[in-house]
């Protein structure tokens, strides 16, 4: 018999692909979004692909939690609901403390009240400080966030840790770096635009939905513009469902970087982006730019091929394609 594995924020970009290839292996999933950044039209799509059920409520609200795992047998979490500007988190990081780790702590305490002892944890590589680390980066490198996003996450994390040690629990913990591509059938997407995500606006751009801006401080770098890794959504959670089956058959917890390996900076993604179109699009310098950011950014991922078996297995023309494909079918994606 199937699990049942709980997905929170499976109504956003990343939350519905693991929702879909969850669904694709067989498990019972149970969806748990506030909807304020997620779609409902996603799950609605993906619901005749197995066993969906979505409950809407709100992290920071306890009794919505307890509501939860009263109601469904829920055997593993996979936690992907948080907040993630950058920019916003520098502004306000008394939202992210609320939303992320307040909200986090509160799952904790109820999947340990309701003995429910594994989860797979959706972090980032703001938990690092590029400015300071050894390129390429590898999980012994110290974390030092530079910015209210990457210490949000970065505190989550260390939650999960002790609570683990403490109670016997099963963790995975996923960093990984800017994220890119669509299904690649063109079925599910990014849907919020612009996105936070370059790849997904440099797209926007060449096909001319929207105006496309450059957001970014000058760098320290040889074209000035930031490195970051960059990993398909689609192998991303297949990332998330093979630490979930590791999980099972009794790995240990863990923590692994989730990367292509090599660094592309913001002026080589969008170059990629023109190649692939066979266009120049207009870009403009946005009146507000990022803040808190690292100069580079990009992993080894030689510790998750080792110990679960992933690798990259979409190129980076290969998103852009599916990037294409899936707004050629959405182009103003999902709607609230």
């Amino acid at each position: 018999m199937s699990e049942t594995i709980l997905i929170t924020g499976g109504g956003g970009y990343i939350g519905s692909h693991a929702v879909r290839l969850f669904l694709e292996k067989g498990y019972r999933v149970v969806v748990f979004d506030n909807f304020q950044h997620g779609f409902r039209q996603v799950l609605e799509q993906l619901a005749p692909l197995g066993e969906l059920q979505v409950v809407e409520g709100d992290l920071r609200q306890p009794e919505d939690l307890e509501k939860l795992f009263t109601e469904h047998k829920i055997e593993g979490v996979l936690h992907f609901a948080a907040l993630c500007s950058v920019n916003e988190s520098t502004q306000k990081p008394e939202l992210y403390l609320q939303n992320n780790v307040v909200g986090s702590i509160n799952l904790l305490e109820t999947m340990l009240k309701h003995n429910v002892r594994k989860i797979i944890f959706s972090s980032t590589s703001a938990v690092y400080n590029g400015m300071t680390a050894v390129m390429p980066i590898n999980e012994s490198t110290v974390p030092d966030p530079l910015n209210s996003y990457g210490e949000s996450k970065y505190m989550i994390e260390k939650a999960i840790k002790l609570v683990a040690q403490a109670h016997e629990w099963q963790y995975v913990i996923f960093r990984y770096f800017n994220v890119c591509g669509a299904s690649s059938d063109g079925l599910i997407g990014d849907s919020k635009h612009p996105s936070v995500h370059l790849m997904q606006n440099a797209v926007r751009g060449a096909m001319g939905l929207e105006p496309f801006y450059y957001t970014f401080q000058q760098m320290p770098t040889p074209d000035g513009s930031p490195i970051r890794d960059y990993v398909d959504v689609e192998d991303l959670v297949r990332a998330h469902f093979l630490a979930y089956e590791y999980l099972k058959n009794g790995g240990q917890s863990d923590i692994f970087n989730l990367g292509n390996g090599r660094g592309y900076s913001v002026l080589e993604i969008v170059r990629a982006v023109e190649q692939e179109f066979g266009v120049t699009f207009p870009k403009q310098e946005a009146a507000e730019k990022r803040e808190g950011e690292n100069a580079q950014a990009y992993v080894d991922p030689t510790k998750v091929e080792k110990v679960l078996g992933w690798k990259m297995s979409k190129t980076l023309q290969q998103s852009i394609q599916s990037l294409k494909l899936w707004y050629s079918k959405r182009p103003q994606g999902w709607e609230y």
